[in-house]
């Protein structure tokens, strides 16, 4: 057992020399940081200029740049924690019924009489002109209803249809509403992702709390205000013809129509048709350009639908405004000069260079589904994360010193060599941390701390038995072969059943306690790896060197 074949000593010097390799960048931090966001900025296109090309050059392209990323306690950043409005997307839900109703029926208009939609809250009233046939209008609106497609909802159908007098009453069930709040939480949840995702942040947490909660967590980012800045508008695109621009929002906009605030013109309004005729969900890009002055926008591509309801309308409508309107507010009103037909365009107004970035990002990640209310804002500065690491490094000392002591004045020249193998166990923890892109947070530093304390308890279990087998009378090399061979399989074993309860931590926890899984687990792989091969060939060598005739374990 104490052989080994040159093949497996090779195998184990070079598993050794990358991890030395991998984990090196670490060391250079923030030099390798910066060469990292330079070559990501020229690969987006960015100029070149004589700043990102002196970072890029700050470390070799032929070396390993991968680095553990910081969490946001010891890095800084923002935390928020927002509630999203899911009741928001009732209303919507049911203003998107409203034309399938009105067609059912006016498909019989003989029978039902005139169709006329009345004001309700959180609900679709429709009024017909023959109340004696409310009955036959319920039977005919339920036909546009459906089964809720969801394990809690088997049975109920999607719409609840109801008569009052002549009018026909249509309410979301409360099956919809679950289900709907469910699907909105996770368009919430992804959507908050790729803008955060967008705007190039490392390694953000972003998870549902509860029922109607989000925690975002952004490490790196300047504040908290700038991370609200970026997932808290809702981000509803729409193009809509102008009927009229007005003074006042008290004037009466007609049928059909409504007055909506101009951010491009000041303190005017305008009246914009209900019915937008392009909406934001049919742009497939977004990005940030100059218009024909130099001045930032926003330019834009819509699918094919998009791009032929868009050439339609402009086609008719040439020398009319056309408004563009974010968030219920008019953006931009060009006034159409001819027919768009290559389904592109941009967006123009008062944008400073920033502003019309954020928007492409926004644009781009698509709205949100639902406004959100911000319940807690902190920004955590790099002060507090310099501390947090300082207190990290000092654990990981102190716990280093302590452990590589005892085991010097406990085994002696063994203990050196398993303090070796200890140092070289740490550095392919790293590597394999930064390989994978893992995220180091105070708890993760703790699973270091316990991953030292593993990888020790291997040595003292082989080291114990190889002291019992030299009482015994036994010689050096036949004392350590048998030492290896009596306490690998409770190594494995007792490592075995803590990498058990890594992967579950990791499983069921979140956050902070997944990054204690992570390096818990990748921990007790490099220690049964350093404790079982790299320290037995490091005696092994030694053994074949000295050639000692006893040793003192």
């Amino acid at each position: 057992m104490l052989h080994f074949p040159l093949w497996k000593q090779t195998l184990i010097w070079m598993v050794c020399l990358a991890g030395l390799a991998f984990a090196m960048p670490n060391a250079f931090y923030t030099k390798v940081e910066q060469h990292n966001d330079a070559v990501m900025a020229l690969e987006a296109g960015e100029a070149e200029t004589p700043e990102l090309l002196a970072a890029q050059a700050a470390w070799p392209d032929y070396l390993p740049s991968a680095l553990v990323n910081l969490g946001l306690d010891l890095r800084g950043g923002a935390h928020v924690l927002v509630e999203v409005n899911v009741a928001d997307v009732y209303q919507d839900r049911l203003d998107g019924m409203w034309p399938a109703v009105r067609d059912v029926l006016r498909e019989q208009k003989e029978l039902f009489g005139s169709v006329r939609r009345q004001d309700g809250d959180n609900e679709l009233r429709v009024r017909i002109g023959n109340a004696e046939a409310i009955a036959a209008a319920v039977v005919q609106v339920n036909t546009l209803t459906s089964p809720v497609v969801s394990l809690t909802g088997a049975g109920a159908r999607d719409y609840e249809v109801v008569a009052e007098g002549d009018e026909i009453v249509l309410t979301m069930s409360e099956a919809e509403q679950i289900a709907t709040d469910d699907r909105t939480m996770l368009q919430s949840l992804e959507i908050i992702r790729r803008r955060v995702d967008e705007a190039g942040t490392r390694e953000p947490t972003i998870q549902r709390q509860g029922a109607d909660r989000i925690l975002i967590q952004v490490p790196g980012i300047g504040s908290a205000e700038e991370l609200i800045d970026l997932i808290g508008r809702t981000a509803k695109l729409s193009f809509n013809a102008v009927v009229r621009q007005v003074a006042s929002p008290d004037e009466a906009p007609g049928l059909g129509n409504e007055i909506v605030p101009s951010v491009d013109e000041g303190e005017g309004y305008y009246v914009i048709s209900k019915s937008a005729v392009v909406t934001g969900d049919m742009l497939t890009d977004a990005s940030t350009q100059f218009d024909a002055n130099g001045g930032p926008a926003v330019g834009f591509t819509f699918n094919p639908t998009g791009a032929r309801l868009f050439g339609a309308h402009t086609a008719a409508n040439v020398g009319k405004l056309f408004a563009i309107v974010l968030d219920d507010e008019v953006i931009s009103a060009p006034q159409i000069r001819q027919a768009i037909l290559g389904g592109s365009g941009i967006i123009t107004g008062r944008f400073t260079v920033q502003e019309s970035a954020q928007l492409s990002i926004l644009l781009r990640a698509g709205a949100l589904p639902a406004s959100i209310k911000v319940l807690e804002r902190r920004t955590i500065g790099p002060e507090l994360g310099q501390d947090s690491i300082d207190a990290g490094k000092v654990a990981a000392i102190v716990a280093m010193v302590a452990v590589l002591v005892f085991m010097v004045l406990s085994y002696g020249l063994f203990g050196v060599l398993a303090n070796v193998a200890l140092g070289l166990n740490i550095v392919l923890l790293f590597a394999l941390l930064s390989t994978i892109g893992a995220t180091l947070t105070l708890p993760g530093i703790a699973g270091i701390v316990l991953t030292l304390g593993m990888a020790v308890d291997a040595n003292v279990l082989v080291f114990e038995r190889i002291k019992e087998e030299l009482r015994r009378g036994k010689g050096p090399a036949r004392a350590i072969e048998i030492g290896y061979e009596k306490a690998t399989s409770a190594i494995i074993d007792a490592n075995v059943t803590t990498l058990i309860a890594a992967i579950i931590l990791f499983m069921m926890g979140s956050g902070p306690v997944k990054g204690f899984a992570v390096t818990l687990g990748l921990g007790i792989v490099t220690s049964v790896f350093t404790a079982i091969w790299v320290t037995r060939l490091l005696i092994v060598i030694y053994l074949k060197i000295r050639k000692p005739k006893t040793i003192e374990v």
